[in-house]
């Protein structure tokens, strides 16, 4: 993933706005189906992305996030399958970090006995 204009935006006070519009760009390549909790599949189509924190190290940029999406239960499809269709509320939260060339890299961050990791 590339987020070259969120690269050029740190330190800005548009740096927020633009990695988060950049982010909802690339939906299609986070890692939400590894996040589901109450769902089956990932949609990808309305995300939102709410900024935790962000700092510079040595020249990278590190940016924890929050990802809130909707998922659905898929089931069989068949005329008696009793399963939902409706869309679920999904959120999880992801570390990105950004090179100094805009090449980004996303990690999920998990909980783990009420600790983010």
């Amino acid at each position: 993933m590339r987020l070259e204009n969120s690269h050029a935006a740190w330190g800005t006070e548009g740096f927020s706005a633009i990695f988060r519009e950049e982010l909802k760009r690339n939906a299609a390549i986070l890692p939400l189906q590894k996040c589901l909790s109450v769902t089956s599949v990932a949609l990808d189509s309305a995300i939102e992305v709410m900024l935790i924190c962000a700092h510079e190290e040595k020249g990278r940029i590190f940016v924890k996030a929050g990802i809130f999406y909707e998922g659905i239960v898929a089931g069989c499809s068949c005329a008696d399958d009793p399963t939902p269709v409706e869309v679920q509320a999904e959120y999880c939260e992801i570390k990105v970090e950004i090179g100094e060339y805009g090449e980004a890299s996303v990690e999920i961050l998990e909980e783990v006995d009420g600790k983010q990791h």
